[in-house]
């Protein structure tokens, strides 16, 4: 097999591997610079901290219109990690203030954030985490949920601290019927943190029109910096903080990213139009480079078998092709295509190196061997045809070793 190159990312020919993060805009970059000679605590009261607030809370606000949220329910935070951890951990502290609600409901095939805060919630907290099943697309379905919350909630209890589910599932890109999950749960009276992580830029992500009480957001998804994030918290819910010590912003103390939270809202501009919904250019032009992608892949090897909703019904992320190719493992396939220049995955980059079957297409219902085989394929707006064209030509060679390396 064909040595690594010394600079990986320096040869790659073709970089598919958005949804781990997405390259930084030029313009992002520049603005980003820029912010960064801020001088100034905007914490503090003199000249220079004031300025670097009014900087720091034009970004929140310019996020917030976005997000379909108050700049006052904006709570920026060190990245969607962080904002998955305050959301279920803060929220299911602050829902046992009153009276013990010890139910947590999630939704199957979660990203590690969610599922580790909970079982840790569980481990630690003596909270009962319910796992809720999903279909063979990853969809959470409303009548799955209806029947969970009647279940805990028998003999008019009121059990339920929180539910929490994707927007989108970030491996292999099904889009949850948002609204319709968040009507079953605000009519039970009960806190919904959505996981919006892998929405953000490709669908319309709102707050107040999703009926969400939480929301989960970061930067680096969308060409925005790593380490900056955002959760949006319902002004009529409160959520206990993660750490003290300062208390700048509900439920999050800390000195807060000016530079950060600049950088965000740029990157969020440039993928959103002024009411929240994706720019329909970048989004027709995704939508055409994925669909040429997953022509081509089925051309070259007809068994591979596309995971996820089926893109014509529009429940998919534009961005999103998932494959399990049988006889395959997905590590050797990723190997082999960084080989010849080619970056894709075989999952969530918060997984790399852990030699796992991808717990997102186990809750789809696929034996273990089938799940071995996978490959996640994101695109951006950005992505040159010329990439999708490398990556499909290095594939038939790819598959034929991965194959060969497979019944070995």
């Amino acid at each position: 097999m064909n040595e690594q190159p010394a600079n990986a990312a320096e040869a790659a020919s073709a970089y598919l591997d958005h949804a781990s993060t997405s390259p930084m805009p030029d313009e992002v970059l520049s603005e980003y610079a820029r912010a960064l000679q801020t001088v100034g605590n905007p914490a503090s009261t003199h000249s220079h901290g004031q300025r670097a607030s009014e900087a720091l809370e034009s970004a929140r606000e310019r996020i917030a219109q976005a997000l379909g949220c108050g700049s006052a329910e904006l709570v920026f935070t060190g990245g969607g990690t962080e904002s998955i951890n305050l959301a279920l951990k803060g929220g299911f502290w602050a829902r046992q203030e009153r009276s013990a609600r010890p139910v947590i409901l999630v939704a199957d095939g979660e990203h590690h954030a969610t599922i580790e805060a909970a079982e840790w919630l569980r481990d630690e907290q003596d909270a009962i985490v319910r796992w809720l099943p999903v279909d063979a697309n990853g969809r959470l379905a409303p009548e799955t949920l209806a029947a969970a919350i009647a279940e805990e909630n028998t003999g008019g209890a009121d059990r339920i601290a929180l539910i929490s589910f994707l927007w989108a599932n970030n491996e292999v890109g099904t889009v949850q019927p948002v609204s319709a999950l968040c009507e079953i749960a605000a009519s039970a009276g009960i806190p919904v943190h959505v996981d919006a992580v892998a929405a953000l830029g490709q669908i319309p992500v709102s707050l107040r029109e999703s009926g969400a009480n939480l929301l989960s957001v970061s930067a680096h998804k969308i060409g925005g910096p790593m380490g900056v994030g955002a959760l949006v918290v319902d002004r009529r819910l409160t959520v206990s903080p993660l750490f003290h010590g300062g208390s700048q912003q509900r439920g999050r103390s800390g000195t807060q990213d000016v530079a950060g939270a600049i950088a965000f809202a740029r990157a969020v501009e440039l993928s959103l139009e002024a009411d929240g919904t994706p720019r329909r250019d970048r989004i027709a032009r995704l939508s055409g480079l994925r669909d040429q992608l997953i022509a081509g892949v089925r051309a070259i090897d007809p068994s591979a078998v596309l995971r996820g909703a089926d893109p014509a019904t529009g429940e998919r992320l534009a961005g999103s092709a998932h494959f399990t190719f049988p006889g395959c493992q997905g590590d050797s396939l990723v190997y082999l295509l960084d080989s010849a220049g080619v970056s894709v995955s075989v999952g969530s980059a918060c997984r790399a190196g852990v030699a796992e079957v991808s717990h997102v297409l186990l809750a789809m219902g696929l034996p273990e061997d089938v799940a071995a085989g996978a490959l996640r394929l994101t695109l951006s707006p950005d992505t040159a045809v010329s990439e999708i064209d490398a990556f499909l030509a290095a594939l038939p060679t790819a598959i034929e070793r991965a194959r060969v390396a497979g019944f070995v």
